[in-house]
């Protein structure tokens, strides 16, 4: 039998009761293997525990290192870990029903942001996604900890020259720039960027921009530019009223903003640190904000991730429509589905028509302003410029967006990959991929593999 160290993740924002249900159930699982456990049995909630609890256990030499990644959490643990440890590391994320509520839990999030961590740091990991008390948990977490269960992704093919409108994308895109609103959240592997490597990939460049300008703009704001907004708002959602004033009021302000700094430089898209100072600092939610820009085809990326606003303009020029950054938070094996996220900034045609978009406020931050509604049914393609393992690549996948309700609070949809659900779980995990991929509705795949010829990038296709 092994000696297994194990080192319980979460956040405090999320839902604390039911992630402290989920590891309960995991550490009776983990009991009923028969292996050693070591570590603690309190989620770690800030990175001084965490530190602590590592500390202990590889004094306690554990022969495998598992990672509970019980709620999202960003990977600057996992970096630490994988950094300091030479034992095997494995991680087990946590499906949650999709119940059209909050995340509770965000757990798969979490997994995707730790993998391409791990595969930045050309660490080789396991991982496990799934819930204790499902079937076959037990055998799966068995394998696991015996060494079985390994990451393994596709490998990138060498991009051919395609017939196609890979040149003439690209062409409208060179000499774009993107301004980057403050800095990428910590941990957030999967949003660093390099201004040289960008440059020469595609001849955009990105301009610095304070947070606090941002804001400030938004403060300055000319009443009749957020009277704008609001008529904005009041078209696309319903329940604009029931929002609190004070809060709205600065949401929308954040609209006039993004004009403004869009006018001043002349910017084709923006990569925004969307929290949590919009909320601490600022006082409003930026999602609504987001979905106004990217509906009128200026692309703002979350979280500061300026190759998702890149994947954003090729995706949008491909198919001559909005893109939407979406984060994939949910794939079950089970009926074959997926569910693609964001907190409520998806841009406001692409909800199911047969459901009113409404006003909501943010489910962790309780700020306006979001949009919520399910989105429509159809053909959709995915697509990244992807840094995963340290080399630039183009993912593609196409699937359909499937009628379903309201997956999860904010802006989701209900996705049926081309590829099996097992692979697409397999390939985004164990490739390391980033947590964001752009969206637009209509098949543009073979649009797409002209572009990767165009940059000369090669391509992971999930098909």
């Amino acid at each position: 039998m092994a000696r297994i160290g194990m080192l319980p993740l979460a956040r405090p924002n999320f839902d604390v009761p039911f992630a402290e249900e989920i590891a309960a159930k995991a550490f009776a699982t983990l009991e009923g293997t028969g292996h050693e456990l070591v570590g603690p049995r309190n989620l770690l909630f800030d990175a001084q525990a965490a530190e602590v609890a590592l500390k202990e256990l590889t004094a306690a030499r554990p022969d495998l290192f598992l990672l509970l990644q019980v709620t999202f959490t960003d990977a600057s643990m996992t970096a630490r870990i994988a950094a300091s440890v030479d034992a095997p590391l494995a991680i087990w994320a946590f499906p949650e029903p999709r119940t059209g509520g909050r995340l509770r839990l965000n757990s798969f999030c979490g997994l995707n942001l730790a993998a391409h961590s791990l595969g930045l740091a050309g660490r080789d990991f396991a991982y496990l996604y799934s819930a204790p008390d499902a079937p076959g948990a037990g055998t799966a977490i068995a394998e696991m900890l015996a060494g079985g269960r390994r990451a393994a992704g596709a490998a990138p093919v060498a991009s051919v020259s395609q017939k196609g409108r890979g040149d003439e994308i690209v062409g409208r895109l060179r000499g774009a720039r993107i301004g980057r609103i403050g800095e990428h959240p910590l941990g957030f592997d999967t949003c660093d960027y390099d201004d040289a490597k960008l440059k020469a990939l595609a001849d955009v460049t990105v301009e610095p921009i304070d947070l606090s300008r941002l804001f400030d703009t938004a403060r300055a704001a000319a009443a009749a530019d957020v009277e704008a907004a609001r008529a904005i708002a009041n078209e696309d959602v319903e329940g604009l009223g029931d929002m609190n004033a004070a809060e709205l009021d600065r949401s929308l302000r954040l609209k006039s903003a993004f004009d403004k700094l869009r006018a001043e430089g002349g910017y084709a898209a923006f990569a925004v640190r969307c929290w949590p100072e919009t909320f601490t600092e600022y006082g409003g939610a930026v999602c609504a904000p987001v979905a106004m820009m990217g509906e009128r085809r200026v692309p703002c990326a979350c979280e500061v991730d300026v190759y998702g606003a890149l994947t954003s303009l090729i995706m949008q020029e491909a198919a001559g429509t909005p893109a939407f950054l979406v984060d994939l938070v949910d794939v079950s094996t089970e009926d074959g589905t997926s569910v693609v996220w964001h907190c409520g900034q998806a841009p406001v045609s692409m909800h199911d028509p047969d459901v009113r978009p409404r006003a909501q406020i943010h489910s962790n931050r309780r700020m306006p302003l979001l949009y919520e509604f399910p989105l429509k049914p159809g053909r959709v393609t995915l697509a990244r410029v992807s840094q995963a393992r340290g080399e630039q690549k183009l993912v593609i996948a196409g699937g359909e967006m499937v009628r379903a309700p309201l997956p999860f609070s904010g802006t989701s949809g209900t996705l049926r990959t081309d590829a099996p659900a097992r692979k697409m779980l397999d390939t985004v995990i164990g490739s390391a991929l980033e947590h964001h991929m752009a969206l637009v509705y209509g098949d543009y795949r073979e649009a797409l593999r002209s572009v990767a010829a165009s940059l000369k990038l090669p391509v992971i296709e999930i098909a």
